[in-house]
């Protein structure tokens, strides 16, 4: 008998809100789990957060939860599955929470579909795209799409590879970069996967032009680019080929690369004609003093929940290393590494 899905509600709440909840849940076996009670063991389990937020940006009793959780240890949620909905009074703070909370969440061991996000701002302002496809109220759209995200949860089940397809991106120097050593410290580890390595040249690739959505979609059809070049030619292929993507990944002013930013801006062309909610996204992140949660987070934002890639659980391995070698004096990291790349092969695809 499958166990019901697990719904974490703030005590603050919208009308907005509640509709969003029973107009998702409906018809659907729900274990309610007020905010403040103790919580029990979520693992193995199917999960929806809702949350109302302040002015601010924040709700502290589903925080308080989070930290709990995070507190448990990275196996708190072990095969254990979250989505979410945010609702705020302003066009502000939805997905820079809902990064924090994904991203501490992941710590604790728990799996993100693609997409596992819906947001209600101000006036609905964010479902306006959607309107000029759906051909409905904005209030409309929000509910069908809460109503989408809860069934998707329910019928997602993990799947396996035995030999994923591994694509590695990266734009740093061999010679210098902590990063690539660990990275080559995990790649070592990689027994028996199909592993392709690309370095992002300078000048090879330009940023997103901005297309209007009709040319977006007349190049995507032609697997192709308004710029054309390495990114159609040789990075686009590579990326729909791939099962696991990981994203080699510096910490540069607590942002990731420029080099590496234009091909997730450029990403939107193959997004436009394939699917990406079978793909895996893992990360190694190197920072010289502290920040890999904002490459962390910034990967979460543009990768899983803007496009639709699904994010295992702990899906980044990160170190602090300043000076160019120290990364193999990080403590443990080669343990770490072995651990890493077996989490890779394990999850390779879900």
């Amino acid at each position: 008998m499958n166990r019901p899905m697990v719904l974490i509600q703030s005590k603050k709440t919208s009308a907005v809100l509640e509709e969003m909840v029973e107009y998702s849940t409906e018809g659907f076996d729900i274990l309610k789990i007020p905010s403040g009670m103790d919580l029990p063991d979520l693992s193995n389990s199917k999960i929806i957060l809702a949350a109302e937020l302040d002015c601010a940006g924040y709700c502290p009793d589903l925080f308080e939860i989070v930290n709990t959780l995070v507190a448990r240890g990275e196996r708190a949620l072990e095969n254990s599955t979250a989505v979410l909905m945010l609702r705020s009074n302003s066009q502000f703070n939805t997905k820079s929470t809902a990064q924090s909370i994904i991203f501490n969440l992941n710590r604790a061991g728990c799996r993100f579909p693609g997409h596992p996000l819906v947001e209600a701002i101000e006036g609905y302002m964010n479902f306006e795209t959607w309107e000029k496809h759906m051909n409905m109220p904005l209030h409309d759209i929000c509910m069908i799409k809460s109503r989408e995200l809860v069934e998707k949860l329910d019928r997602y089940e993990p799947e396996r590879l035995a030999t994923p397809r591994i694509l590695a991106l990266h734009a740093s120097s061999r010679s210098t970069s902590n990063t690539l050593m660990l990275w080559k410290m995990v790649k070592e580890n990689l027994e028996g996967a199909e592993i392709k390595e690309m370095h992002v040249e300078s000048g090879q690739i330009l940023d997103c032009r901005g297309c209007s959505f009709k040319e977006c979609i007349h190049y995507g059809n032609q697997d192709s680019c308004y710029y054309g070049g390495a990114i159609t030619n040789e990075i686009l292929p590579a990326i729909e080929e791939a099962d696991v993507l990981v994203w080699i990944c510096p910490n540069y002013n607590d942002a990731i690369s420029a080099k590496l930013m234009a091909i997730i801006n450029r990403l939107t062309v193959l997004y436009r004609k394939t699917r990406f909610d079978k793909k895996n996204l893992f990360a190694i992140i190197v920072s010289g003093n502290s920040g890999n949660d904002s490459v962390a987070r910034q990967l979460i934002g543009s990768l899983n929940v803007n496009k639709n890639i699904q994010l295992p659980p702990n899906f980044a391995l990160t170190a602090i290393a300043n000076d160019p070698g120290t990364v193999v004096n990080y403590p443990g990291i080669k343990g770490s590494a072995k651990e890493f790349a077996s989490h890779i092969l394990k999850n390779g695809k879900s």
